[in-house]
């Protein structure tokens, strides 16, 4: 290890622990580090290289969950036999995994974030969760074993503007949707209820307010967001319960709604008694207003989850609901599914409490930036929508273009992605444009050049405009 380690940690950027990890993983990789050979203990190489232990442990583990490493009881850490080519196959140590056998296939259909360690954080809290209470595996949920658990999200989401927020207010749910769903139940009452949204809106608004048996209507709206007249002139003509909105990521513009727009959605709203439920889940940077529910305490109700921050695999959601109304919310999805399994629970306890997380959660957003970056390179001469901190772009077509007849072009080329129609209502009008998700599954490069396949097709429309 000495010839690897001159004098100091090699400077390089992103966190200290890939950097450890990265410079035992080229040393394994260029046979500098052998088979059986044994790395320092933590505490040594920590000392050696002036940074933490858990920053080395940290490294050993991710290194030991790709199979480079393997740690043995009282004798320390080893670099790993090489992997039989089945197992690897199987359990890449990469996340950067082809859509399918061909590598031109490119999914950009929705955000797919990358594995910055996220992967190797599951695995271990997995582990600790295997060793617990067993307890955990044989008894219905109860409100008073997930107190821990609720502060905990309290803690995720402190640097949030939702006005007084407690454990008491946090109501677990199976990911955003799921969130959402719970909010209409609560809400929405009669046999007819009608639901607001944004004439272009992410669907799961529609289908959660059509699982309700509701009226969808869509409200026009601008760069801004929700059009206050126009959403003035619909409440004056029906009896909407709720607008569902999304201020701070508009799905699928990309845009966002400043704090005086918001207000006078507020003053709106309590002109005709609405309420307002905000989805926060595409949301991977700082909030730039307050939200609904600190704007308007009394009808303001909040949905987010791990999504796009972390990881969508674990179906992790919270919904908040307005001061007065956390009672009726919580039994809402108490009645609907007791809540969160207790493993999923205590799983979703011990990711966000981990002191990586928050940092897991910069770095996710970092590199999503990074493929974000690559699409504005290849795309930014045309009419192109964008923020690094929104895992997707929206691109206005060019003349000749027609958004279905782009995405046939695009889905011929390889590469899925959705088009404008996707999110106006059955009865609505789209314009002429698509919504491109970031894929961190796979390269840089295979990303750009999905883009610059994509900027061909801009660059050459069809003789005969088709639809």
């Amino acid at each position: 290890m000495d010839t690897i380690w001159p004098d100091s940690l090699p400077k390089s950027k992103g966190p200290k622990y890939t950097v450890v990890a990265d410079t035992i993983r080229k040393s394994i990789e260029n046979k500098t580090l052998s088979v059986g050979v044994k790395l320092p203990p933590v505490r040594e190489l920590a000392y050696r290289l002036q940074i933490t232990p858990g920053t080395v442990a940290r490294a050993y583990t991710i290194l030991t969950d790709e199979g480079l490493l393997q740690a043995e009881v009282g004798r320390g850490t080893f670099v790993a036999p090489p992997k039989s080519p089945i197992l690897d196959d199987v359990w890449s140590r990469q996340l950067h995994l082809r859509d399918d056998k061909y590598e031109a296939n490119v999914s950009l259909f929705s955000p797919r974030l990358p594995d910055v360690g996220q992967v190797a954080l599951i695995r271990a809290c997995l582990a600790k969760i295997a060793q617990g209470d067993p307890r955990m595996f044989m008894n219905y949920p109860t409100r008073d074993a997930y107190q821990s658990v609720r502060q905990v999200v309290v803690d995720w989401l402190s640097d949030l503007p939702l006005g007084v927020l407690t454990a008491d207010d946090i109501v677990l749910t199976h990911g955003g949707q799921s969130g959402l769903c719970v909010v209409f139940q609560t809400i929405l009452s009669g046999p007819k209820p009608v639901v607001l949204v944004e004439d272009l809106s992410y669907a799961g608004f529609r289908r959660a307010g059509e699982l309700m048996r509701a009226d969808v209507i869509g409200v026009k709206m601008d760069k801004w967001g929700i059009s206050p007249e126009a959403l003035d002139h619909v409440l004056r003509h029906t009896h909407a319960q709720a607008i569902c909105v999304s201020p701070e990521v508009q799905n699928p513009t990309g845009g966002h709604s400043p704090l005086e727009r918001r207000k006078e959605v507020v003053e709106i709203a309590r002109k005709y008694d609405l309420q307002i439920i905000e989805d926060d889940c595409y949301r991977m940077g700082e909030a730039r207003a307050p939200s609904y529910r600190a704007l308007a305490p009394e009808r303001g109700w909040h949905v987010s989850s791990i999504s796009k921050t972390l990881t969508p695999a674990l179906r992790v959601g919270f919904a908040i609901a307005p001061k007065e109304r956390s009672g009726d919310l919580r039994r809402s999805a108490e009645y609907g599914y007791f809540g969160l399994a207790q493993p999923l629970a205590e799983l979703t306890r011990l990711l966000l409490g981990d002191p990586s997380a928050q940092q897991l959660a910069a770095d996710v957003r970092s590199k999503m930036g990074e493929y974000v970056r690559v699409a504005v390179n290849a795309l930014g001469g045309f009419d192109l929508n964008w923020d690094s901190d929104i895992p997707f772009v929206w691109l206005n077509l060019p003349s000749g273009w027609r958004s279905a007849a782009f995405s046939r072009a695009a889905e011929r080329e390889g590469i899925q992605l959705r088009s404008a129609d996707e999110f106006a209502l059955r009865d609505g009008r789209a314009p002429n444009a698509v919504r491109i998700a970031v894929n961190g599954h796979i390269s840089l490069r295979q990303f750009e050049d999905a883009m610059l396949r994509l900027r061909a097709l801009l660059d050459n429309p069809p003789e005969q405009i088709s639809v």
